[in-house]
């Protein structure tokens, strides 16, 4: 019973000291169970099958994430036992001297740790709770779903789930508090205050030579990821230029820690200007005892900025897209095999895709309008290479990986006019002897430009065409969500004949603009597309409202695990730093007592402890911006399906998500860390 009350005595006082510990632990557990409670959020929805089915999908994905996220909240929670039992070394000390046995102790921090523990899962989960139905909310407009069957759900499996993996991580620190106090002796508990850390400086001339190894290294990792990424010719080698980032981070903080100070050191007019002295050096000590963590905080914050800004951007990529790469309902293509003995299907080659339909008991005319029949045509000894010309041999070096043996496709200049005035494109001439390519994939985009800027021809049953344009133009024909089109080849009608078609295709839109009769028509064609394929003919079938399911399914799977990753790292990196700037306050309180004591005013403690933490703060935020700089550039090669049209406005919001939470953490710590020094000065 008295090891109860002096738990929560103990608690209580130190409530004000570490409320960023307990604000952490309470936003950790709410998060956990928001993030997992979406599966019985998304229950109340009204939506499809398909979308049901991506919804399941996703919530087994953010359950396997939520298993990494917990390693990370329990490294946060054992990083921060660690700083706030080094600040009560004194207090176990006099625990010692007045007969209290070690085990004792370690029943109290047991208890004092089960109380944190319960207060932080009850409160975090009324929270999260709260919270959770905003996330209804937020999923329902994700996935475009009716929320008329809204009502306030309490999911038990993520409870069940968050009582587990937390009581888990709060085991294990009580373990880690017991081995930590039966190491500790009697001599080192009483005098820890008394035992500053030693800086020691380095050699500058060590420090500068390992900061300029390290910033080379650094820099070829960032030409590996972006000017030099044809050298990544396979997915294990993506890890090299990883590797030498951590490593050369690592060396940077470490070289920085004693070069920084030499430098301002020499520089004496701002060295001794103010307090300036007392900040570097306060400064430069925590960097040369925290060069690990450092690192690890750096690289939490990079990987916070990228995989935030790349969901963000890959989310508004896909639903600006929709609209734009999808203006058509319903799209066919049917593939003409000719390479076959089965009469049904080369008798099913000679007729048009809306026979093929009608045959098979859809009335086209009936539930569709706009239609438009195409056909694709594919040219023997047509590829990529003989389209590229001269540049072909400085291409197939620079993209050892590109299919250039593969057909062209080819598309006569009256079926393009016709599907880009449906679509809203761009229409085009050509004389007898020009051809023209449409793009919209950026990547292929400047490996085509490069031999249409040569006049590169190509020759089509004997006849030699010259290129319009010297660059590609912008068009597609394919509806999608992502920008797919690597190049078709668009020629005068008479260029081609009705041997060389590759695919007939139809486009179209519904009728009806009821949106339960097109899902009803969608479905529909659906399950006839695959009847089709497996029995009269090689036909596949695309439409808008699969395109918008997938793509809005996807947009959403990787924004709430970009946000859950997001949120998580960033909330551990700055929960890391305030807990050990607290610490540290508490451990410098008599430093700032005796600059008080030598007339120093209260003005200017407060200026050097905010310069203090701002630099703590911003230094690894830096460092990390800088690395993502490079990051979302190399991202660009994975984007560039989606579009990086959203880039910047994803970087943007990723930027205020960092300010928000990142600067709240900081302003958060300067007030507690205020309050830290004044108190019985």
């Amino acid at each position: 019973m008295m090891l109860c009350k002096l738990s929560l005595k103990n608690i209580k006082k130190s409530f004000k000291d570490y409320a960023i510990y307990f604000f952490t632990l309470i936003l950790g557990v709410a998060i956990f169970y928001v993030f997992n409670s979406i599966e019985s959020q998304s229950v109340m929805i009204n939506v499809t099958e398909s979308t049901k089915e991506l919804i399941l999908l996703m919530t087994n994905i953010l359950s396997g994430v939520s298993v990494f996220v917990s390693f990370i909240l329990g490294f946060l929670i054992i990083y921060a036992s660690r700083f706030l039992i080094k600040r009560r070394n004194k207090e176990f000390g006099i625990y010692l001297t007045l007969g209290m046995s070690k085990r004792r102790i370690s029943m109290i921090l047991f208890l004092e740790t089960l109380f944190i523990g319960l207060i932080s899962l009850i409160v975090g989960l009324g929270i999260g709770i709260i919270l959770s139905q905003f996330m209804s909310i937020l999923v329902a407009s994700m996935f475009e779903a009716d929320l008329t069957k809204f009502t306030f759900v309490l999911s038990k499996s993520a409870i069940i789930k968050t009582l587990v993996y937390f009581g888990i991580m709060y085991l294990l620190v009580m373990i880690f508090n017991t081995i930590n106090i039966s190491k500790c002796k009697l001599i080192d508990l009483l005098h820890s205050k008394r035992k500053s850390e030693k800086i020691k400086l380095k050699n500058p001339v060590i420090c500068t030579i390992i900061f300029i190894i390290s910033a080379t290294i650094l820099g070829y990792a960032y030409y590996l990821v972006t000017g030099g990424i044809d050298k990544l010719d396979s997915a294990d080698k993506i890890f090299i230029p990883i590797i030498m980032g951590i490593i050369s981070t690592f060396f940077i903080f470490f070289s920085l820690s004693g070069l920084l100070l030499r430098i301002f050191m020499s520089m004496k007019k701002i060295y001794y200007k103010g307090l300036n002295s007392f900040t570097l050096r306060q400064f430069s000590s925590k960097i040369n005892t925290t060069v690990f963590s450092m690192t690890i905080i750096c690289l939490m914050l990079f990987i916070t900025i990228c995989v935030l800004s790349s969901a963000l951007s890959i989310k508004n990529s896909m639903t600006t897209n929709i609209e734009k790469l999808a203006p058509v309902d319903v799209e066919f293509t049917k593939i003409i095999s000719r390479d076959t003995d089965n009469e049904k299907i080369l008798k099913d080659n000679k007729i048009s895709v809306k026979e093929t339909l009608s045959i098979n008991n859809f009335d086209v005319e009936k539930n569709l309008k706009d239609i438009i029949e195409f056909n694709i045509y594919k040219v023997d000894n047509l590829t990529l290479a003989s389209t590229l010309g001269e540049r072909l041999d400085s291409l197939l070096s620079q993209y050892k990986y590109l299919n250039y043996d593969k057909l062209e496709t080819i598309v006569k200049l009256s079926d393009y006019n016709k599907i880009a005035k449906l679509y809203g494109n761009e229409q085009y001439t050509l004389k007898n002897n020009e051809y023209l390519i449409i793009a919209d994939f950026d990547s292929m985009i400047q490996i085509r430009n490069e031999s249409l800027k040569d006049n590169s021809y190509i020759k089509i049953n004997d006849k030699n065409y010259y290129p319009k344009y010297q660059k590609c133009m912008p068009g597609f024909i394919e509806i999608s969500s992502n920008h797919i089109n690597d190049g078709i080849i668009i020629v005068p009608d008479n260029a081609v004949n009705e041997y060389q078609i590759g695919y007939k295709g139809l486009i179209a839109n519904y009728k009806t603009s009821n949106k339960e009769e097109k899902n009803k028509i969608n479905s529909y064609l659906r399950e006839l597309s695959k009847k089709m394929w497996e029995d009269t003919s090689t036909i596949s079938f695309n439409s808008k409202i699969d395109i918008a399911e997938s793509s809005i399914g996807l947009g959403a799977m990787v924004t709430f695990i970009g946000l859950y990753l997001g949120i998580i790292f960033l909330i551990s990196s700055a929960a890391i730093l305030a807990l050990k700037e607290l610490s540290e306050s508490s451990d410098n309180k008599e430093r700032f007592i005796m600059l008080r004591r030598i007339g120093t005013d209260e003005k200017m403690l407060n200026k050097a402890l905010f310069r203090q933490i701002a630099i703590f703060f911003i230094f690894p935020l830096l460092i990390a911006i800088i690395h993502s700089i490079f990051g979302m550039l190399f991202a660009n090669y994975i984007l560039e399906t989606f579009g990086n049209e959203q880039l910047l406005p994803s970087i943007i919001m990723t930027g205020i998500f960092i300010v928000i939470i990142y600067g709240g953490y900081f302003l958060i710590t300067y007030f507690c860390s205020k309050n830290i020094i004044k108190r019985n000065a």
